[in-house]
């Protein structure tokens, strides 16, 4: 069963004014996403538990010079939800947001990609190359179970199973470097599409996804998408937040796993955490027009 956010919830968002766009993607189930502006695309992925909103400071100056898109995953902001926890997938986001390239007829994609956006961004990358142009890789991994968890994600994922009615802003203002910096009214733009318990299926889903141990289809998927992405011969630029205390520590394994990612300038996000897309919204997207500029 599927929960539709009423689109009231959304009305006079602080400094998101754009105007809602669908494309049907399963049955009658529907994904969002903003698009703005022309040119090259640029595709942003957000991920755990955000949705379009967490890429505001970056969609208007971007979108003077490209074509930006950012869909919100089902189960998130305006895209319909699936209301029971094991009704999500890795198969499931992976081809709604295939079917979203697809219908939009992107190419020559910059793929711009955060937490869950790059666990499914990138393994798109891996299998569609011809579709992508460039990566800007900020706070992500390719987790396949063999690999040790933080303590904060271990930590993250217990406070999950135990809290299925989540505190949405309240988790963003703790991924922040600078909590107050994250206003009551913005705090609730990041409630807005979660008026119900049951709506929040989406986020509780991803953390459990995330797998623990080799084997499983996610494992699966993040060890054929790291062993494509080994051979991956087009720009990359990794772009993190390395305070951030459940992905920062990553930066090391994506400028190693990429080959053309150490040809880019050596540049790191400071005064930011997980979200920090939220807290460092314009000095990122100057470094995407940069990254852009210098590999036309």
């Amino acid at each position: 069963m599927a929960y539709r956010t009423p689109a009231d919830r959304f009305e006079g968002l602080p400094a998101f004014p754009y105007a809602p766009r669908y494309v049907s993607v399963r049955d009658d189930l529907r994904m969002h996403y903003v698009d703005e502006g022309t040119g090259a695309p640029v595709l942003c992925l957000h991920g755990e538990p955000t949705w379009a909103y967490l890429y505001r400071h970056m969609i208007p100056p971007l979108a003077e010079v490209h074509r930006v898109v950012v869909p919100d995953f089902i189960g998130f902001g305006r895209s319909d939800k699936l209301t029971a926890v094991d009704a999500y997938s890795f198969s499931v986001h992976y081809e709604a947001l295939a079917t979203l390239i697809e219908a939009l007829g992107l190419s020559e994609v910059t793929l711009v990609v955060q937490d869950w956006g790059g666990l499914l961004g990138l393994a798109y990358a891996a299998r569609r190359p011809e579709r992508i142009a460039r990566l800007v890789v900020l706070n992500t991994f390719l987790p396949t179970g063999a690999e040790e968890k933080s303590p904060a994600f271990r930590a993250w994922r217990r406070f999950v199973e135990n809290t299925p009615d989540l505190p949405i802003s309240q988790v963003v203002r703790r991924g922040l470097a600078a909590p107050d910096r994250l206003s009551g009214a913005e705090a609730a733009a990041y409630d807005a599409p979660f008026p119900t318990a049951a709506s929040k299926a989406g986020a509780v889903a991803w953390p459990l996804l995330v797998p623990m141990e080799p084997g499983g289809p996610v494992a699966d998927a993040m060890r054929e998408t790291r062993r494509c992405l080994a051979e991956w011969s087009k720009p990359a630029f990794v772009l993190f937040a390395p305070d951030d205390p459940i992905l920062g520590g990553a930066r090391e394994f994506f400028l190693d796993l990429l080959p053309t990612a150490r040809e880019q300038p050596d540049v790191t996000i400071g005064g930011a955490g997980h979200f920090l897309q939220e807290e460092r919204g314009p000095e990122i997207a100057r470094h995407v027009l940069d990254f852009m500029a210098r590999t036309a």
